[in-house]
């Protein structure tokens, strides 16, 4: 019989603390933006640039995304390095809780939902590890936690084979965007879609109590395909139609989803809609996930990139016909499902 002791975060592991102010330049820098959603480990970072961090951080640790929560950012580090203020560096007690197990007890819904919940600020809530520490949860003894860590990696290990599987159809969406509209005129996005750039109403108007139109700050909220209902206002500013797309206008900038509901967009989206009918829309969501590389590059500024009203109107588009379009469409949905069929096949859902 498995024995589970209910233990505080703060019993198994703690805040690190260490600074460093000079000779900075033989670490590598994690910012927020290097964390990516929940994923348990880091992939991007940078090197050799100037930075105002001190906060260290060591091999094994974990690094929490205290600012904005919700965003689901925790992640191990890999090597020693140096992060943004905006991150906690949390060390596990290896007496008390395997190192190894520590990531999946801090990059878990449980967690993020207690940290939402004891987070301070309207437009950049965050979160103190003094309120994170009282997370309270089981834990096994450590033979257990070794066994329970080992599956848990086992899983993440395929999870990542399905993730370049999801790379590998991408990649031959993109060929097949390429090659179907290759000889097809170009035209300015503006000529074919309608855009609306967003703006954010009164903080004071913002509110998880279903007051009000679905708020979309930034791209927070989106998923797969449609976007998911966290915020409200009751002063909307930049309205979007039911169908629009939604594109992320500020850092990270070209994601792209749908509203399947008439919402409020703040600064941080556009919504675009085709000037033909809104099924059209669908092909406008795919086009851009096959031109997001060129999409990113229209951003601008040196810390946070976003794009203006004139280089997205200017973004050149293929003026694509109707059977063009459904062909497309169904190109894409068919790689979807692929993607999809593989992931039940790796559940055991084809057996």
């Amino acid at each position: 019989m498995k024995i589970m002791s209910e233990v505080f975060l703060g019993e198994v592991a703690k805040e690190r603390k260490e600074t460093s102010k000079e000779n900075k330049g033989r670490y590598p820098i994690v910012g927020l933006e290097h964390l990516i959603s929940e994923e348990i480990t880091l992939t991007a970072w940078e090197e050799n640039k100037e930075n105002s961090f001190t906060k260290i951080f060591r091999k094994g640790d974990v690094l929490f995304g205290r600012r904005r929560a919700y965003l689901k950012k925790a992640v191990v580090a890999p090597f020693d390095g140096i992060c943004s203020g905006d991150i906690t560096v949390i060390q596990a007690l290896p007496d008390k809780i395997l190192p190894e197990l520590l990531p999946f007890i801090i990059q878990n819904d449980a967690l993020f939902d207690f940290a939402i919940g004891k987070s301070a600020g309207s437009l950049s809530p965050r979160v103190k590890w003094e309120n994170l520490k009282n997370f309270r949860f089981e834990l096994p003894d450590l033979k257990e936690q070794s066994k329970l860590a080992s599956l848990l990696w086992s899983i993440d290990s395929t999870k990542k084979t399905y993730q370049k599987l999801i790379q590998k159809t991408d990649e031959l969406v993109k060929s097949q965007f390429i090659e179907m509209f290759k000889d097809t005129e170009k035209v300015k996005l503006s000529s074919i879609a309608e855009i609306v750039m967003g703006q954010s109403p009164p903080s004071d108007s913002y509110n998880e109590d279903r007051i009000g139109l679905p708020f979309y700050q930034g791209s927070a909220d989106f998923t797969d395909k449609y976007v998911t209902t966290r915020m409200y206002c009751t002063s909307p500013t930049r309205i979007a139609e039911a169908g629009d797309v939604l594109m992320s206008v500020r850092a990270p900038v070209g994601t792209v989803n749908l509203t399947d509901k008439e919402c409020c967009i703040g600064r941080g989206l556009a919504a675009i809609r085709s000037k033909g009918t809104s099924e059209y829309n669908e092909f406008l969501l795919y086009a851009f996930r096959t031109m997001e590389d060129e999409i990113v590059a229209m951003g601008q500024g040196s810390t946070v990139l976003s794009i203006n009203k004139d280089k997205l109107h200017g973004l050149l588009m293929p003026d694509a016909k109707k059977k063009q379009q459904e062909a497309f469409i169904s190109f894409v949905q068919q790689s979807d499902k692929s993607k999809y069929d593989y992931f039940s096949w790796m559940l055991g859902g084809a057996a």
